[in-house]
């Protein structure tokens, strides 16, 4: 899965996803890629139904396929109950840098999707989501109340065969798709 962009200056990069044992351990679903990235980041804002709170990860352990962390001042289960199916957020600054012509799938959210090739300036809708294939990452296109028609399209995101260009300040991406596939 992807980070998600929660709209403020924090980044959700996973969601706790039950407890584990008695000493208040929670099991991760983490969106980083690879997925125990996720812990080399500090501090943790968990978004609770009262505000993010910020936590410092003290232990991790894999579990089979698990990712379970122990949250410095959570020493029981009935405490780490209460952080059960949390959002897990980052300062959106801990991120490393990218180099030109790479994205944060989060960046990406949002911006415009235009025809770029045959079929110039044809406004196809803006990037709902993301979606991760293997083969290669899919741009999820929804329409928006400008483009050329209200129907969905899932573009290859293939950078210089299908996506010619990431315009961040314009937001705009320029693809090279037929308006009417």
């Amino acid at each position: 899965m992807p980070l998600r962009d929660s709209g403020s200056n924090l980044l959700d990069v996973g969601r706790t996803a039950g407890v584990f044992g008695v000493k208040g351990w929670l099991k991760i679903c983490s969106y980083t890629e690879p997925k125990e990235n996720i812990v080399n980041y500090s501090p943790w804002w968990l978004k609770t139904r009262h505000g993010a709170k910020p936590f410092e990860v003290d232990d991790f352990k894999f579990r089979d396929k698990d990712l379970v962390v122990h949250l410095k001042g959570v020493d029981d289960r009935d405490l780490a109950a209460q952080y059960n199916l949390t959002d897990i957020a980052i300062e959106r600054n801990q991120l490393p840098k990218l180099g030109d012509g790479d994205f944060y799938w989060h960046q990406l959210l949002g911006l415009a999707v235009v025809t770029g090739g045959a079929g110039k300036g044809i406004l196809l809708g803006e990037v709902e989501k993301l979606i991760e294939t293997g083969a290669n990452d899919v741009l999820v296109v929804r329409p928006s109340a400008d483009s050329i028609d209200d129907r969905e399209r899932l573009l290859p995101y293939v950078p210089d065969v299908y996506v010619l260009s990431v315009d961040l300040e314009k937001e705009q991406i320029r693809v090279e798709w037929d308006p009417d596939f």
